[in-house]
């Protein structure tokens, strides 16, 4: 389903900017959603985060026509434990498309990407968490083939 006019590849440094700009679109999103938790900040993601991130090859984007278009943030995790199976996941931190880029198969290349990246690495598994008020996104995960593996609850 992803276009030809999309590549998803390995950040680099001079792109910064556009990152940040979709980060704080998302960063608005979960302000909406939840103003009790969530407040506006000057800088959503860090610059030495970031450039740590492009070295670890850990931060991807999907370029649109040239266009920086969505960002792509994972964690390689290791997780061993006496009481669970010992194993390899990618963990999807953050995971977006600029708000003028959605609707055009960007988070199916994303996907499309993160399933041969798992692969290329001998990972187990691909997890993220995404918010309760975030109906499209819990509806696109789904269909893409993610199952609920935990529930987050509160008591405010």
């Amino acid at each position: 389903m992803a276009s030809a006019d999309i590549c998803v590849r390995i950040s680099k440094s001079d792109e910064y900017k556009s990152v940040e700009a979709i980060m704080k679109q998302v960063q608005q999103m979960h302000i909406n959603w939840r103003p009790d938790i969530y407040k506006y900040s000057e800088t959503v993601l860090p610059l030495e985060v970031y450039e740590k991130a492009v070295e670890e090859e850990a931060f991807f984007v999907a370029e649109y026509n040239e266009d920086v278009a969505g960002i792509l943030f994972v964690m390689y995790r290791h997780i061993e434990s006496p009481n669970q199976v010992t194993r390899n996941v990618i963990f999807v931190d953050s995971m977006a498309v600029d708000e003028k880029y959605r609707g055009k198969g960007i988070g199916h290349a994303f996907f499309d990407f993160l399933k041969e990246l798992k692969n290329r690495k001998g990972y187990d598994g691909v997890e993220l968490q995404v918010n309760a008020k975030n109906d499209a996104a819990r509806e696109f995960y789904s269909k893409y083939g993610f199952t609920e593996k935990s529930i987050n609850m509160e008591l405010l």
